[in-house]
């Protein structure tokens, strides 16, 4: 009778070990492909325009003007949806990652472990979520960078490609205070096609230096010059 008890743990621990395994790979492939550089040339141009690739530490976002000669974002993502349009908003931050997890988890500790096996298993359907800034500091996590206006042209096509074509009459959900907002989005998020690598995709079509593929929030800010101490200045989201 013994035997069978010793069985079902040698069978458990050798499912915690391969689980273990797949998932130190996992974080390899994440290393190794976002140590591959694309659009390697890139260099900031002085005289172009100023973006802001930004983190939290597990998510990342790209932040731009709000309305300048190339786009008038306020026509896509009005500060009117947000709870607070008063503010004098400048910049528009701009994100995708999965319905779920952006709408059921305002903390880490609410994520859920089926919600977390079911985007393994299947992935999930995707949100953008949209931020309004106010003059935004430059920061270890808010770094930004000047990109010229060819670049940024294509950026803007680049963080509108999942947008859904009718936006009329599109859904708007409440974000996690009140200067920022949720909207559908095209795509499927995955272990690959994570919501930090879809950061690194923007980038990678807009002509910008980052890494082959960057499924976490470190795999896209290793590629960010840092701000140095003398270059920080005062702002407000």
């Amino acid at each position: 009778m013994a035997a069978a008890p010793k069985r079902a743990l040698r069978a458990l621990r050798a499912v915690f070990g391969w689980l273990a395994l797949a998932v130190g790979l996992y974080f390899f492939a994440g290393w190794v492909g976002s140590s591959i550089p694309s659009n390697r040339n890139f260099v900031e141009d002085p005289n172009g325009v100023e973006i802001i690739v930004a983190t939290n530490g597990i998510h990342t976002s790209i932040a731009v003007p709000l309305t300048s000669p190339d786009m008038d974002w306020t026509r896509v993502f009005p500060p009117s949806d947000t709870a607070d349009p008063s503010r004098p908003y400048t910049h528009v931050a701009i994100s995708w990652g999965e319905r779920a997890v952006f709408l059921e988890t305002e903390t880490w500790a609410d994520l859920s472990p089926m919600t977390v096996m079911r985007v393994i298993g299947v992935g999930g359907d995707a949100l953008y979520h949209v931020e309004q800034w106010v003059r935004p500091a430059p920061s270890p996590d808010f770094r930004p960078l000047r990109i010229s206006r060819a670049q940024y042209r294509r950026l803007i096509r680049a963080l509108l490609r999942d947008l859904p074509e009718r936006t009329a009459a599109r859904a708007v959900y409440p974000g996690y205070a009140t200067h920022d907002v949720f909207y559908d989005a095209r795509g499927t998020y995955t272990t690959y096609n994570t919501c930090n690598e879809w950061t690194g995709e923007t980038l990678r079509l807009a002509g910008i230096r980052t890494g082959a593929w960057t499924p976490f929030a470190g795999s896209v800010m290793k590629w960010v010059p840092p701000i140095e101490p003398a270059e920080r200045g005062v702002g407000t989201r």
